[in-house]
């Protein structure tokens, strides 16, 4: 039974397609096409890439994707590094939670919250500023004024009118 790599590489070249016509057409770059192609697992950061990245090929290529799944699980099993799995029951954090609940959150809508607080604050501070200054005395530094009396003044600084002839 051939490899997964051989798989690959029969079909893609039965359907006359070129590695870089499958590039443009996965998104798959041209260097990680030729190292599934070639059997180089080794290529790729973790196992994910390769399953993720045949899954897609494969299924352009129109192959039978749970098979050609299934030897690949089978080729990764053999190798120590793709063969260990992660622990998913690892200790959460605060952080993890926080980060949680912030990727459950719809985006738009939390927008337009955030977009009416902002809104209702901004009124808020707006009507406690006039409130001060409404209630506070306008007088409130002005000091006692000094009394002058008029008698003293002849009127002759107010302005007559021009005498009528």
């Amino acid at each position: 039974m051939p490899t997964v790599a051989e798989q690959l590489r029969q079909a893609r070249e039965a359907q006359k397609l070129t590695i870089q016509h499958v590039a443009e057409t996965t998104k798959i770059r041209t260097d990680y096409l030729g190292a599934l192609e070639e059997g180089k697992y080794d290529a790729f950061p973790a196992a994910v890439y390769v399953r993720g990245f045949v899954r897609t090929y494969s299924t352009l290529l129109k192959l039978d994707v749970p098979g050609v799944m299934a030897a690949l699980e089978a080729e990764l099993g053999r190798d120590k590094r793709f063969s260990e799995t992660v622990s998913l029951q690892q200790r959460r954090g605060v952080l993890d939670f926080v980060m949680l609940q912030l990727s459950k959150l719809d985006w738009r809508k939390g927008l337009i919250a955030a977009g009416g607080a902002l809104v209702l604050i901004v009124a808020f501070c707006w009507y406690l500023i006039w409130h001060h200054y409404r209630s506070s005395d306008p007088l409130r530094d002005l000091k006692p004024g000094v009394y002058q009396s008029t008698q003293s003044l002849s009127g002759e600084t107010l302005p007559l009118p021009p005498p009528k002839r």
